[in-house]
């Protein structure tokens, strides 16, 4: 795909052109945009690379993520969570009322006890007046017990039922935010992990945004098929997983791509844990159990940045985006934490020899 503002000379390898086109367009570094432009470069949506190259340089997000809803298909998750906000909401409200119904058919029967020990601690009362006085009660209580405790009766099953539905809705919420092919949590769960990262600025000198990119995959795919290459990125996402800490958020932002927020830890500490998952990978042997064919060695390429040395959340994937890339153009199969001083060459360059 080209614009009309794009400049003659351009990176040579798809992935650094759509890394230049999102940059020259001043698009956010972000997940779901590199998404867009992936599909729009590759060709398999003519719609979209033209709608794409119509909004010319400088588009803003809500243009770009109406191409997303439209040509991508990230509209139905956005119902799904819609309706489980809008559900839910409207449940927690009949339980309330349910359950102030049943707190006053409550106090009302403590009301008639409390009356029943007054009239028995008396002994001033005529029977024509206890007898009224009971008929009274009595009337009224059977008609408020009566109403009482339909209501109770009903709100166990209409408790039990609206956990049902919100069960329902989690597990739908849930699929919605789940790469089917890694079962971890996918692009879209990414970035809304990643948008909360910035709601409590004094965590951020101990968030980490760690990228991780398996190295070579292309060669991986383009030797042995992507029916082994799907099933090497879901085993890379089971190691990376079952490598970390349970409350370590780990998701596929993309292709190849993976991601992990770590909060709570210094910078050497994520430097230890991106290691750790590192060598795990390193030395695993992948293997066809019935052929005997090595798949292997797989290894993956790291890098991470701090919230605090960025101000927003695309800033963020910036950084560490840049200190993956450093990785890459190092040798690959390390793990790079981002510093000062790295964008600029990111920038400058371009990362022309950048190869995955």
């Amino acid at each position: 795909m080209t614009t009309a503002a794009a400049p003659k000379a351009q990176p040579s390898d798809l992935i650094s052109q759509i890394i230049y086109a999102v940059r020259l367009m001043g698009v956010a570094p972000i997940p779901r945009n590199y998404q867009l432009f992936y599909e729009a470069y590759i060709g398999s949506n003519p719609d979209l690379t033209r709608d794409l190259a119509a909004l010319g340089n400088r588009a803003n997000q809500e243009e770009l993520d109406e191409l997303s809803h439209r040509h991508v298909g990230t509209g139905q998750a956005t119902v799904i969570e819609n309706a489980h906000t809008r559900i839910l909401g409207e449940l927690d409200s009949l339980l309330k009322i349910l359950r102030q119904e049943q707190n006053s058919l409550q106090s009302y029967s403590k009301l008639l006890g409390e009356t029943a020990q007054r009239i028995n601690s008396k002994s001033n009362f005529s029977s024509e007046l206890l007898s009224n006085a009971i008929s009274l009660l009595s009337e009224a209580t059977g008609t408020t017990l009566a109403h009482g405790e339909k209501t109770a009766g009903g709100v166990e099953q209409r408790s039990q039922e609206m956990d049902q539905v919100r069960r329902e809705l989690d597990e739908y919420k849930r699929i919605a935010n789940t790469d089917s092919l890694t079962r971890i949590a996918n692009r879209r769960a990414f970035d809304e992990r990643l948008a909360g990262v910035y709601n409590n600025s004094a965590v951020l000198p101990l968030t980490a945004l760690v990228l991780a990119d398996i190295d070579n995959f292309k060669k991986i795919n383009d030797s042995f098929g992507h029916p082994v290459g799907d099933k090497i990125l879901a085993t890379v996402a089971s190691v990376i997983r079952s490598n970390v800490r349970k409350e370590i958020f780990v998701a596929r932002s993309g292709g190849e791509e993976f991601a992990m927020i770590v909060e709570g830890n210094t910078p050497e500490e994520v430097l230890i844990i991106c290691e750790r998952v590192r060598r795990a990978l390193e030395t695993r042997t992948f293997r066809n159990s019935r052929s005997g064919i090595e798949y292997g060695p797989i290894t993956i390429s790291l890098g991470f940045a701090m919230g605090s040395q960025a101000e927003d959340p695309g800033e963020l994937y910036a950084n560490s985006d840049t200190a993956l890339y450093h990785a890459k153009n190092a040798g690959r199969n390390r793990t790079v934490f981002f510093e000062d001083g790295m964008r600029k060459d990111y920038i400058g360059k371009g990362w022309l020899i950048y190869q995955k």
